[in-house]
């Protein structure tokens, strides 16, 4: 792995458990005169870089230096993309010239460690298996990314394998990236699996991130990261050349500080892709909505917003805090002009009890990654299916078997021994379907004619998963600062604990993210709950040490 410096000079690094040190002799120049990285927004930051006060040049050199001040602690960028400076340079002369590609142009956005691409970063799922793996393209993500101007400045850690591998693991820990913390606590659990993400975006360590989620993983590190994060409709944006769990379940989407940033991003990576055949069910001929227009601040008026109360009653009880907010909100997009209804997931006591969705997975994984495998142009360690994967984790030290162990992958290989081509399958899949569609948040939201559901984001994953529906999470609010800290079963991470976020969801029809946006953005601007608590470690580098 090579970073940065503000001098341009890589910096190897062994794994990113070695941490990053920072030698930087910064000298301001007012601080004051830019602005704060932690808080700007996409607008902010191309106003100025169209009025010249500084360049995508300086944008990378501050990023790269704020993730080189902390990631010795917080342990959340694998590596930055060693031409981002060059990238940075031939956009700036772009810019120069009259030629802007949109409005992410010059802005660094941050990646999992999921989503490749060909260039020299790894793209690795956070194990030394893929180390050194090489595509032979960009995925369609990043080469979206880049046709829209934006800067890959560097791959986020993740729960090693998407959280599809151990389970006795912690979120945020891979093997090849070490243990992700979140930044509103000491040794905060940063939630998985798109931890790097989430926590690069909570601090302002680029623009925004993007994530990837099967059942949660885009949802619940921005959760307890104080973050807008957007599931996507499992078919908006491409999956190819993303390392896979499940072609029916997976998404890749924003994560970002405020719903109109993360509507930016989520315009740039939608569409079709003839290499991901789920995005042809894009509807309107694969147009994609306008999602910055969506940002409406009246989008709650007039509306029927549903309530699933039998998934708070079923799963509960919920922590006093989180209850509290959320009635508190609830109350708010009523005042706002929304008619609340009360819209259960009819099934939901049934599918708590019920294992298709494991059967599912497990297929869809030995068959996806496989597909995955295969395509690549170089594999320096020959792996070539799930059990070469095990295989070589058994073997390879720093890859921490048996103390974190393979058991999902035993269950998927020893236990069912089937994929998704086994007439087995049919059936496990149907009942997602059911549980997730009439038994769930497809059926509650045509019942009862509403546009959106909503439920604490801690309880929103799971429904909307098993059917590839759209999700979005807004920050709803804060533990109290005198509230008893809780742990992970490992006894490492806090769970729970003074002044950690938690969100809201809307969850909402297939493709319809735009409604979601509106809604979204409605409840923001009328909480801004994200400014109520500061992180407990925030970067000090700022733009203004690095504009001459």
């Amino acid at each position: 792995m090579r970073f940065f410096s503000s001098l341009s000079v890589g910096i190897a690094l062994v794994g990113a458990a070695a941490g990053l040190v920072t030698p930087y002799n910064t000298t301001s120049i007012g601080l004051g005169d830019f602005p704060s990285l932690i808080n700007v927004t996409t607008e902010d930051l191309a106003t100025g870089l169209e009025a010249g006060r500084f360049t995508s040049v300086d944008l990378v050199k501050a990023y790269s230096a704020r993730i080189m001040e902390v990631n010795s602690t917080l342990r959340m960028v694998t590596e930055i993309n060693p031409d981002a400076l060059a990238i940075a340079a031939e956009l700036d002369a772009m810019r120069a010239n009259g030629t802007i590609l949109g409005p992410l142009h010059g802005l660094p956005i941050l990646i999992k460690n999921n989503i490749a691409t060909a260039d020299q970063m790894n793209n690795t799922a956070g194990s030394f298996a893929l180390l050194g793996a090489r595509v032979p393209h960009d995925s369609t993500l990043a080469a979206k990314l880049r046709k829209a101007g934006a800067i890959i400045l560097g791959k986020t850690n993740l729960s090693q394998w998407a959280n599809y591998r151990s389970n006795n693991s912690t979120n945020g820990w891979s093997a090849y990236g070490g243990q992700t913390e979140a930044a509103y606590y000491p040794h905060q659990d940063p939630s998985g699996s798109s931890s790097g993400s989430g926590v690069s975006s909570s601090i302002g360590l680029a623009l925004s991130a993007l994530g990837s989620e099967t059942s949660g993983s885009i949802l619940s590190p921005s959760d307890v990261n104080n973050l807008v994060g957007i599931k996507p409709t499992v078919g908006l944006t491409s999956r190819y050349l993303v390392i896979p769990i499940s072609e029916h379940q997976d998404t890749v989407g924003p994560m970002a500080r405020t719903v109109k940033d993360a509507a930016y991003l989520l315009q740039a990576i939608a569409g079709v892709d003839s290499n991901d055949n789920y995005t042809s069910a894009i509807p309107n001929n694969g147009t994609i909505p306008d999602y910055v227009a969506a940002c409406d601040y009246s989008a709650l008026a007039g509306k029927r917003i549903g309530v699933a109360w039998n998934v708070i009653d079923i799963y509960g009880p919920i922590d006093e805090p989180v209850m509290t907010a959320f009635q508190e909100s609830v109350a708010l997009i009523e005042r706002a002009g929304a008619t609340i209804v009360d819209a259960n997931f009819t099934a939901f006591s049934e599918y708590v009890t019920d294992n298709n969705e494991t059967l599912v997975l497990n297929a869809d994984f030995l068959t996806n990654l496989a597909t995955y495998l295969s395509e690549l142009s170089y594999n320096p360690n020959d792996v070539k299916d799930l059990q070469d994967v095990r295989n070589f984790t058994h073997n390879f030290t720093q890859e921490d078997w048996p103390d974190r162990d393979t058991a999902v992958w035993d269950d998927a290989l020893d236990n069912q021994g089937w994929n998704n081509s086994d007439p087995r399958f049919w059936a496990a899949y149907q009942a997602n379907l059911y549980y997730g569609g009439e038994g769930g948040i497809l059926g509650a939201l045509e019942r009862n004619n509403v546009s959106a559901v909503l439920l604490p984001t801690q309880l929103s994953p799971g429904i909307p998963a098993l059917v590839g529906s759209p999700v979005i999470t807004v920050p709803m609010g804060f533990y109290p600062a005198d509230w008893n800290v809780t742990y992970n079963a490992r006894k490492t991470l806090v769970e729970t604990g003074p002044k950690v976020p938690f969100g809201l969801s809307f969850m909402g029809r297939k493709f319809d993210e735009a409604t979601l946006v509106g809604l979204a953005y409605a409840y923001e601007q009328r909480t801004m709950h994200r400014d109520d608590v500061q992180p407990y470690i925030i970067p000090n580098i700022e733009l203004g040490d690095f504009v001459k």
